[in-house]
């Protein structure tokens, strides 16, 4: 525990020692940057990326019939997946509202891991365990504590991994194993997955091994990257961001931007995102999914076609540059593209659009900036 009751990573000390600039990111000590968040950007699409996301949860669901247990509570066909796969799904409360995604784990017929996103760890607990089945047959483990995580991206991530690991360690995308025997001594669990939109792995450990990983991971070419670039990564990438793309209302709590009311209650088809969610089989909310398939509500991506200030969650997006322009949605996410010469992007809930359209940002009180609806990933 640090000052003030925030939680200290285990690899802490480590950032402080690579003169990371140190944040409040819900509740855990974290590095926001080391250097810049656009170099450490740069270098995670061009190079390798570390990230600690330690703050992230982990938990463990076994039984017999885990896979139909979690198939009937959650978005994705789980009986669709093999062993040693990984999959993205949404969870929904029976309005169909979302109440958090997760990347999941399928170690056998009998054993999910699941990383449940850091706010949202204790609410996502109660959730599972308000819909476990009455007989026992399925348990949870919560490993958040006492688990380091580390996230490996980039171009160059197979080739460092494979030496500080060994090539039995090298998963592919959305593949996932527990951690066989290497020179480090390493144990635990690695997936190939990650927030960036790059080739890599998250690796989870115990506490007492992260430092040694860390070390060994730098000494091989791994760059420590902040949180900063993580974000910027995951909006080059159009990935939803919870409590800030979606917000679920069962929380009781309100956005961080000044939003109409309910706005960030929202579905998983209202996201657009291309996959997590599959209609065969029933779940939580289906019902509501699907009576809003003809909703004119969706998510999509801006590229901004002039300089300016740059988008940001809450301002405005309108369907011309005059006064008597309407008002069509709103951004949620957005800022200026590392990747892209520092372009402005934006991920927001629109109505009624085609791609392609031009439509206006209000990115200041003076001035709106003309931009492209565009399908994610931005690059």
């Amino acid at each position: 525990m640090g000052d003030g009751g925030l939680v200290r990573t285990a690899l802490y000390e480590m950032h402080l020692e690579a003169g990371a600039k140190i944040v409040d990111f819900h509740g855990f000590e974290l590095p926001i940057w080391y250097t810049s968040i656009q170099e450490e950007h740069l270098l995670c699409r061009e190079k390798s990326g570390l990230f600690d996301v330690s703050h992230m949860g982990f938990f463990e669901f076994q039984g017999e019939n885990v896979l139909s247990w979690l198939n009937s509570i959650g978005t994705q066909q789980y009986m669709n997946f093999t062993n040693g796969q990984c999959g993205y799904t949404h969870f929904l409360d029976t309005h169909g509202n979302i109440i958090d995604d997760m990347i999941f784990a399928v170690d056998s017929e009998s054993r999910v891991l699941g990383v449940p996103n850091a706010s949202m760890i204790s609410i996502m607990w109660d959730w599972f365990e308000s819909h476990l089945p009455d007989d026992g047959s399925i348990t949870i483990t919560d490993f958040s504590n006492g688990t380091s995580i580390i996230a490996l991206q980039g171009p160059e991530s197979s080739s460092i991994l494979q030496q500080v690991l060994g090539v039995k360690n090298v998963v592919s995308r959305f593949r996932c194993q527990e951690i066989n025997s290497n020179d480090l001594g390493i144990t635990g669990w690695i997936q190939g997955t990650g927030y960036t939109g790059e080739k890599g792995v998250e690796i989870f450990i115990p506490d007492d091994q992260a430092s040694k990983l860390w070390t060994s991971l730098v000494e091989f070419g791994a760059i420590p990257v902040g949180l900063g670039a993580r974000d910027t990564l995951r909006l080059e990438k159009g990935y939803l961001l919870s409590g800030q793309d979606f917000l679920w209302p069962g929380l009781g709590m309100n956005p961080e931007v000044d939003f109409p009311n309910g706005f960030l209650t929202r579905n998983s088809t209202e996201t657009n995102v291309p996959f997590g969610l599959n209609l065969d089989h029933d779940f939580i909310g289906k019902e509501s999914v699907i009576n809003s398939m003809n909703s004119n509500s969706r998510w999509h991506g801006l590229l901004c076609q002039e300089r300016g200030p740059s988008p940001r969650p809450g301002h405005l997006v309108l369907d011309g540059p005059d006064a008597d322009a309407r008002i069509i949605g709103y951004v949620t996410s957005g800022g200026p593209s590392p990747s892209l010469n520092r372009t402005g992007i934006a991920l927001g809930y629109l109505d009624n659009v085609v791609l392609g359209q031009e439509l206006w940002i209000q990115t200041s009180s003076r001035r709106r900036i003309r931009s492209i609806i565009v399908q994610p990933p931005f690059v």
